[in-house]
């Protein structure tokens, strides 16, 4: 009969020094965490990726690329969409496609012109549903005010996919005396983020595990090029823009602070999250800071010029809910730190990976 417990002869533990660690990740093959925008993501690209191909335009961590050609400043993008299911409340692969591109170029300062769209399906899925994403993803450029201009097909064996995988890029012109990358934040600095977080992760996750909260999530996808008009339109002298996907707004926040040597102070009860996001992360253990977003943004904004901002914010639809949520400032740079409603403060870690894969 094996021990059921100890004895005499084991040693005490030592309760003072005792600690529960967290299984460390596998650096030696590809995980999950390795495409959920946070540590592991930042690994991939920092070790593999960007000593792989070089060139000046990898070493600034921006979503999209600033590029000079031929006289112009173009910002190029672009992403792969791997969500499960196809269809969710509030959108589908085909707008995320869309939306996802779009807002990586418009946190440049860019307006979208020209999309290519690669169609990786599965052998089986059927034409219908090929159709309906395509329907879905025309509807969501033509609402952007973006051409699809060139596109591909490949198709893959049975139980080599997962339905439809999406892959686009996407091009457009950065306006003069408009510069925006992480760099560029300064102690003062206001940070202001246009709406509510952790909508849609909550909202993929309720249909993906049949999950019912008492009120129906709708993605917030949505693309961002107007509202970012509206914003540079008060001054293009905005600092950074960020749109909290993959890692949240945590993510995001905590890229920004390592890539300018700044700190940032949230006001925890600032951050606006919907009551069902913030009942649904409670029942599930997750926390909303680090839940995807598709239709938000976060923007530093010089002190000055804070106040205009947020005013012209909240008269463009996807903004109404914007609010100021922190600040940079020159202590602990490099960390994201939340004063709590208690008094107190916590770090807002990077996160290793995602708490829900497969989201985009």
């Amino acid at each position: 009969m094996g021990r059921t417990g100890p004895t005499v002869s084991d040693p005490a533990p030592d309760l003072i020094n005792w600690t529960c660690p967290a299984p460390a990740p596998d650096r030696t093959r590809i995980v999950m965490g390795h495409g959920g925008g946070g540590v592991l993501s930042a690994e991939l690209v920092e070790q593999i990726f960007a000593p792989a191909f070089g060139g000046p335009a990898l070493s600034v961590t921006t979503d999209a690329a600033a590029l000079e050609l031929g006289g112009a400043r173009l910002a190029f993008s672009t992403d792969s969409y791997v969500v499960r299911p196809l269809f969710f409340p509030g959108g589908s692969i085909g707008d995320l496609a869309v939306n996802g591109t779009v807002n990586d170029l418009a946190m440049s300062g860019a307006r979208a012109a020209y999309l290519s769209c690669g169609f990786i399906l599965e052998e089986g899925v059927e034409t219908d549903v090929v159709a309906r994403v395509a329907n879905a993803l025309g509807a969501a450029a033509r609402t952007a005010g973006v051409q699809v201009a060139t596109g591909d097909t490949k198709v893959v064996e049975a139980g080599h996919g997962d339905g439809i995988y999406l892959n686009t890029s996407g091009i457009g012109l950065i306006p003069e005396g408009v510069d925006l990358r992480p760099q560029r934040v300064v102690p003062g600095d206001v940070v202001i983020v246009s709406g509510p977080v952790g909508v849609h992760g909550v909202a993929i996750m309720s249909v993906r595990e049949g999950l019912e909260f008492g009120v129906e999530i709708e993605s917030d996808c949505a693309a961002l090029g107007g509202l970012v008009e509206t914003m540079l339109a008060v001054t293009p002298d905005l600092h950074v823009l960020r749109d909290p996907t993959r890692g949240g707004l945590a993510a995001s926040l905590g890229e920004i602070a390592l890539a300018s040597g700044t700190g940032v102070v949230l006001q925890e009860r600032a951050v606006p999250v919907p009551e069902p996001v913030a009942n649904a992360c409670a029942i599930l253990g997750l926390d909303p800071m680090y839940v995807a977003n598709e239709g938000k943004l976060v923007a530093f904004v010089p002190r000055e010029r804070a106040d205009a901002v947020l005013a012209a914010m909240r008269a463009h639809p996807l903004g109404a809910g914007a609010t100021v949520i922190g600040e940079a400032v020159a202590e602990h740079p490099g960390m994201v730190v939340a004063r709590t409603g208690l008094g107190g403060t916590r770090v807002v870690d990077m996160p290793l990976g995602e708490q829900l894969p497969r989201i985009c």
